[in-house]
């Protein structure tokens, strides 16, 4: 049974899905340096909006665009529901945080979440089932950065068991919040200019809001009611390192397993790949890591981008939006540039600027912190 995605729904600091395609084959970014809190300093970071959004201003037009360019309309009550958020609606509970220390101390009765049942951690795949009106299951995944791609697995596998023959799966993040820029600047992770893949002079991540939704679907469905494919998705790899709370592992660790495992459940060599989007954060210790893992495991130098100079990092988004990325290369023949890039540090065949080409397989990968694993193999 193939498992193809008929509709995507995408918002970034770039935009809508088209609007965020188009902006990054033109190598525009939609990172802008900003001061948002008092308390730190600015930083270069992906928004929406000209202030942080919180996770309940992504999902309604994310949902809506999703269903429309699938042509699908509610309600969907044999509709699976996977949608991942590594930090949910953190954005409110340090609000109400800081408003307790802030106040008088003896007296707290004022101060609460209206409605705090929305606000834990499954809230995005909640609200998306109710939205739908579905009976059919609702899962909600939480693996850092792997989030997106963890999401797209288990909507495959709903479909592959035959419990769903349509769900909608993918990731939404709101981040960029006091504690998130805070703690990632403790690590010394944050840039101070942007965001740049792989360069011999990169600072760190960018955090970026936003978020990817799919539909996914049997081909015998997308067939039935004629819809429009993207691409189908062969197989998978999730893993864990168990080995560190935020650095890698070595090149024979489990990322490299998960590749493996991805390319195996595929049928498929390295050799057969066209096209990477790799997880570039334009960290130190992630791109090196990276790197060597494209040089070890795919001998042919694959062509290989991320676009995280364009978006900034959405951390358990970001596996979605590169996916997003990937089908639309499929779709439009392009392979999305790697912004920002100016002066490669690996031996690697990085994409600096749109580039045509044929694309019958490609890879999508994500490590997210505590060792875990997520890459999706994609096919045209």
């Amino acid at each position: 049974m193939d498992v193809v995605v008929t509709g995507i729904g995408l918002t970034s600091c770039l935009g809508s899905l088209q609007a965020t395609w188009t902006s990054i084959l033109q190598g525009k970014s939609g990172i802008e340096l900003r001061s948002l809190f008092s308390q730190l300093p600015s930083y270069p970071l992906g928004l929406t909006n000209s202030q942080p959004s919180k996770i309940d201003d992504l999902i309604p037009p994310l949902l809506l665009a999703t269903l429309e360019d699938a042509g699908l309309q509610t309600p969907l009550d044999n509709c699976g529901v996977v949608i991942g958020s590594s930090r949910g609606c953190q954005a409110n509970w340090e609000e109400l945080a800081t408003q307790r220390y802030n106040s008088d101390h003896s007296n707290h009765s004022n101060l609460s979440i209206s409605n705090w049942l929305h606000t834990l951690p499954d809230h995005s795949a909640i609200a998306t089932a109710r939205y739908l009106r579905t009976k059919a299951p609702v899962l909600a995944p939480m693996a850092a950065c792997a989030t997106g791609i963890w999401a797209l697995a288990w909507g495959y596998e709903l479909i592959k068991t035959g419990q769903c023959q349509r769900a909608i799966a993918g990731a939404v993040e709101a981040p960029i919040t006091p504690l998130t820029l805070a703690a990632f600047e403790r690590m010394g992770a944050l840039a101070t200019t942007g965001c740049y893949p792989f360069d011999s002079e990169r600072e760190g991540l960018v955090l970026g809001e936003g978020g990817a939704m799919f539909i996914l679907e049997t081909a015998e469905l997308a067939a039935r009611r004629q819809a429009k494919v993207y691409g189908r998705i062969l197989g998978f790899g999730l893993t864990c390192d168990a080995h560190h709370i935020s650095a890698p592992q070595t090149v024979k660790g489990s990322a490299a397993r998960a590749i493996k495992q991805a390319l195996e459940r595929s049928n498929l060599e390295p050799l057969a790949i066209d096209y990477i989007h790799a997880h570039g954060t334009s960290t130190a210790l992630n791109d090196y890591h990276e790197a060597q893992l494209i040089q070890h495991i795919f001998p042919q130098r694959v062509a290989t981008s991320s676009t995280k100079g364009a978006t900034g990092h959405t951390l358990g988004a970001s596996g979605a939006i590169g996916t997003a990325l990937t089908l639309m290369a499929f779709h439009q023949g392009h392979l999305p540039p790697c912004v920002g890039l100016q002066n490669l540090e690996f031996d690697l065949d990085i994409v600096t600027q749109a580039r045509k080409a044929k694309i019958n397989h490609a890879m999508c990968f994500s490590f997210g912190f505590g060792g875990q694993n997520a890459v999706i193999t994609l096919s045209k």
